[in-house]
């Protein structure tokens, strides 16, 4: 059965994704049906335990990749795992209402967004308006990476900075400021899914 309701620090959040995600790997997944016992508790409310900013990619699910139950993590997604003003406020939300001790960006390999931010910065290619407004949340992470590289080695390298930038952003913001000097246990990692394999590598 679910815990979903348990407190836990940020370390023993961190430690159940990756337990999670290793059992992901195992083809051992806690969680192939849902117990209806489970719904009504989960009618009551929500403690998740971490909060994920992944990608809207379908090939990324977090509660399948992290083999989470319902209520166990606050899942946020937006193509190319990306900041904004409603991606912030409910960020803000699961910091200040959910209490989540964790909060992780989460990129992937092969991301479609990074790409596209990769093609515009380097061969300048154009997307439509909305995309081009999207991948200015990109295009900041992609300074000083080598356009020389060869083009696997170029979008993996840009994943992660892409990932690092978000995170670098939200370290800045006033309640992750306040959050570390008041030492409460929040904790803010980066993280890449590995399309190939299904293994989540953190950036610690």
């Amino acid at each position: 059965m679910s815990n979903a309701g348990a407190p836990c620090t940020a370390d023993e959040a961190l430690a159940r994704l990756k337990d999670g995600n290793a059992r992901f790997l195992r083809g051992e997944a806690r969680f192939p049906t849902i117990q209806t016992g489970i719904l009504a508790d989960l009618s009551k409310g929500q403690q998740p335990y971490a909060t994920i900013l992944g990608c809207s990619d379908s090939r990324v699910p977090p509660e399948l990749v992290f083999d989470a139950g319902l209520g166990e993590l606050f899942v946020i997604r937006v193509a190319g795992n990306v900041l904004g003003p409603s991606i912030l406020g409910t960020l803000q939300y699961a910091g200040s209402q959910l209490h989540t001790p964790l909060f992780v960006v989460m990129g992937h390999e092969g991301c479609g967004a990074v790409s596209a931010a990769l093609a515009s910065r380097f061969q300048g290619a154009q997307q439509k308006s909305r995309i081009e407004l999207l991948l200015l949340h990109i295009l900041p992470a992609l300074e000083g990476l080598d356009p020389t590289l060869a083009a696997n080695d170029l979008l993996s390298a840009a994943v992660e900075a892409n990932v690092r930038w978000t995170v670098r952003n939200l370290r800045e913001t006033p309640e992750v400021k306040a959050a570390r000097a008041g030492d409460t246990g929040m904790k803010l990692v980066g993280a890449i899914y590995e399309l190939g394999t299904g293994r989540v590598r953190f950036l610690e």
